[in-house]
């Protein structure tokens, strides 16, 4: 493969590669020191890849070994995340100046339902171990395969299906005691919260249920939610969406309060 054949592989995978490295460590500058340190080792590696997978699983490996490195020192975050981080801007005179500000000068910060679901989501799995993060992430939002992630993550099928199953079980439990959204006894009102300040006039129980994933709370098998809330991951990317900015900001907030819990 040539330098030039590569470049553009990358480019098609770079999209998908930026969120994936995002949502793993929630940080905007480390995702793009990643990617670039991708292209650069992998470029640097050609001669190597040998076509036994495709370009853009090769990519993901080096990308995920670059990302794990980076994390393994580092805390994994509590279930309780959001929790913590809205009490902590509550507390926090800037905060909301802040978010005015952003919202009367970037078009990419409107509060929508559907981008914070995905937000959540980034937060609640960086409390899964780090593997069981990155496998699931993998497999429900970027549609690898299980033996392609075995490739990415270097482990084994039995491994990499044990991740899996861990890491769903983990998630719907920890939504069931907390997600407002799917029972009316969940611990986190945040969506409903935000809505209110960001759209003061606008009806949540209305725009709720515009929302697939609303109209099945009622659904008994938590695991079907589970699925719902990863396919609206898999719509928005975070970087290019009508709500990035305001989402970004959250997040970047949320990475700074848990460096210092």
């Amino acid at each position: 493969m040539t330098t030039e054949q590569f470049t553009k592989e990358f480019e098609l995978a770079r999209p998908h590669l930026k969120s994936y490295i995002l949502r793993i460590t929630a940080s905007m500058a480390d995702t793009e020191d990643i990617v670039q340190d991708s292209y650069i080792k992998a470029s640097l590696k050609l001669d190597t890849f040998k076509g036994d997978s495709t370009v853009k699983t090769w990519i993901f490996t080096i990308a995920s070994n670059i990302a794990k490195d980076n994390l393994r020192a580092k805390k994994r975050w509590p279930e309780t995340v959001t929790d913590i981080c809205r009490e902590k801007a509550l507390n926090n005179p800037d905060y909301f100046p802040e978010i005015a500000n952003l919202m009367h000068t970037s078009p990419q910060a409107q509060f929508e339902i559907k981008e914070h679901i995905t937000f959540c989501l980034t937060c609640i799995s960086k409390s899964l171990p780090l593997e069981q993060q990155i496998c699931i992430l993998l497999k429900e939002v970027y549609d690898f395969k299980v033996s392609e992630i075995v490739e990415i993550i270097e482990s084994t099928e039995a491994m990499v299906k044990y991740y899996l199953h861990t890491s769903r079980s983990k998630m719907t439990n920890v939504y069931e005691g907390r997600c407002a959204l799917i029972n009316k006894e969940g611990t986190c009102h945040q969506c409903s919260e935000l809505n209110g300040i960001f759209n003061p006039k606008q009806d949540f129980e209305v725009e709720k249920n515009k929302i697939e994933f609303a109209k099945k709370a009622n659904d008994p098998n938590r695991q079907n939610l589970l699925d719902l809330r990863f396919k609206i991951m898999k719509e928005i990317d975070p970087f290019n969406s009508n709500g990035s900015a305001l989402q970004l900001h959250h997040l970047e907030h949320n990475k700074k309060i848990m460096e210092n819990f």
